[in-house]
């Protein structure tokens, strides 16, 4: 009876520890980066992009074409001087620049709109003000365009590295729809941070809390 009972104890301790393994597995590492930061790539520089939680429609979907290779290739298909830059476009990838600034994912981001469109801003282009924006095509505000642009489009994130690279790719030479006369390619990359502290250190920016 002994014996017997000494191996359900034991058996019983291993249940447990292996019960405790399982539901400890579901956490994530305590070091698993919280942060992310986009890095927009042209053959000016780089520009590092920080996307607002409250805008958490735009932010995961920009997240996953970012990490997707989606906009790897993709072009600047509108550049105006004093207003913003434009792109994101599958079009943009095949020779015929007639059909830049219509194409998309083929599927729109239900309107988020709570930010304002200050120089530096990121924001989601849309076929009319108040629509849903386009799945893909953002705009990055060169100056201030608050006063035309709030209250119409959704505004999810900004430049807090590289804002000098927003008026390089605005200054190229451009026909008359405002698409450059060469093409301005852009590559995407999501960098993650484990702490608020990195980020502040790497870019100079504070992450409100």
């Amino acid at each position: 009876m002994k014996k017997i009972y000494l191996l359900t104890v034991l058996l019983c301790s291993l249940v447990v520890i292996n019960s405790c393994k399982k539901d400890g597995d579901d956490n994530p590492p305590a070091n698993e980066p919280k942060y992310e930061v986009v890095e927009l790539t042209t053959k000016y520089g780089k520009m590092y992009i920080w996307l607002y939680d409250d805008t958490p429609l735009h932010k995961a979907n920009f997240l996953k074409l970012c990490k997707e290779g989606f906009y790897d290739s993709t072009t600047f298909h509108r550049t105006e001087p004093g207003f913003v830059i434009q792109g994101g476009d599958p079009n943009s990838k095949d020779a015929n620049p007639n059909n830049d600034g219509y194409g998309g994912p083929g599927y729109t981001v239900g309107a988020e709109i709570k930010h304002s469109n200050v120089a530096g801003t990121l924001g989601g282009a849309s076929t009319s003000p108040g629509a849903p924006s386009n799945g893909s095509q953002f705009y990055i505000n060169q100056v201030d365009n608050s006063s035309k642009l709030d209250g119409s489009y959704t505004v999810f994130g900004q430049v807090i590295k590289g804002n000098d690279q927003i008026t390089t790719i605005v200054s190229q030479p451009f026909d008359a729809k405002k698409r450059p006369l060469t093409n301005v390619y852009m590559f995407m990359a999501v960098k993650s941070y484990a702490t608020k502290g990195e980020v502040l250190a790497e870019y100079g920016f504070a992450i409100p809390d």
